[in-house]
């Protein structure tokens, strides 16, 4: 039997099929002589329909519960997934490890890469570890530690987006979050080696572009990218969080909007129902994806890498 998973709001019709077919399964347990195998089959069938035209029409704001499940993939699932003979390496040799930020060495698909991801946690205990994925700026100091290295050794730079924004303590701005944001944003404009980004769940404003400033930017299908969440939109345009929704809606915050607008260069499919639902099939899509982009720049020089990023990003809002 496949493990149970948390439902979404919205995913009730779905979570009450379900419901049935585990309550049929264990009567099945209980009294042998019960024969419900047709009835599970139905129900299973029906599950997958109701699954299937649920996310067919997701709205903007859906997608933003997708993006957040608290059982969907984070960086360090897609390292051990994709990543072999990976070697965290931690702190900015300035002032302190930041756990939100997830760096080191590796090798993909046999191929040199450096590494670097928001980590979110999976519970309590280690969200609080990782600060929620909230990065400091001596997270950032350190992505420009490891971009340097990537440099210095000829190694393409992977990252892994997913984080609702840079952390916005008292401590952090002290210390200089805005100016770390910005050379982290300016050492992967600088860089010569190519540089793929994945935003896998929640790309939050300077926050995800700090590490996201890449020759191909890849979005997972229900993840999100946005200057701002939904809910800090709602609470500075009409003063009501609770109109989160609306914000949502009118920010074009999902991969398919951002396809459109030009700030995407692809979108990596999910199973049904999310990544969290078969990660499997999710790290296999992005493995794929980053394999074509890889492959996609394997030609060009360090000249062409750096000019065509930098492009890229003056070129986006220009009319």
């Amino acid at each position: 039997m496949a493990p149970r998973i948390s439902y979404l709001e919205f995913e009730k019709p779905v979570a009450d099929l379900d419901g049935k077919v585990i309550e049929l399964r264990r009567m099945a347990e209980t009294d042998e002589s019960v024969d419900v195998t047709a009835e599970i089959a139905q129900l299973e069938v029906k599950s997958q329909k109701a699954l299937a035209d649920l996310y067919e029409k997701l709205t903007p704001w859906h997608k933003a519960q997708v993006a957040r499940h608290p059982e969907r993939p984070h960086a360090k699932a897609y390292v051990d997934a994709l990543i072999t003979d990976f070697v965290p390496l931690a702190g900015d040799r300035n002032f302190a490890e930041d756990y939100a930020v997830l760096t080191g060495m590796g090798r993909f698909d046999g191929q040199p890469v450096v590494v670097l991801g928001h980590e979110k946690g999976h519970d309590t205990q280690s969200r609080l570890h990782h600060n929620f994925g909230m990065a400091r700026p001596e997270g950032y100091r350190k992505a420009v530690r490891l971009m340097d290295m990537a440099d210095n050794y000829d190694m393409p730079v992977l990252s892994f987006v997913d984080t609702p924004g840079a952390y916005p303590g008292v401590g952090a701005e002290e210390r200089g979050q805005a100016e770390a944001i910005a050379r982290s944003t300016q050492r992967c404009l600088n860089l010569t080696v190519p540089m793929i980004s994945l935003i896998i769940g929640e790309g939050g404003s300077g926050g995800a572009i700090a590490i996201a400033t890449a020759n191909r930017v890849l979005m997972m299908q229900h993840a999100i990218y946005s200057v701002i969440s939904p809910e800090g939109a709602a609470s500075i345009l009409w003063r009501d969080a609770t109109r989160a929704q609306d914000a949502a809606t009118a920010m074009k915050i999902t991969a398919q909007d951002l396809m459109e607008l030009g700030v995407l260069d692809e979108i990596v499919p999910e199973p049904l129902g999310g990544a969290h639902r078969d990660r499997p099939a999710a790290f296999a899509e992005a493995r794929a994806s980053i394999r074509k982009a890889l492959d996609e720049m394997s030609t060009m020089n360090a000249d062409e890498l750096k000019k065509q990023r930098q492009d890229k990003f003056l070129a986006m809002g220009r009319i």
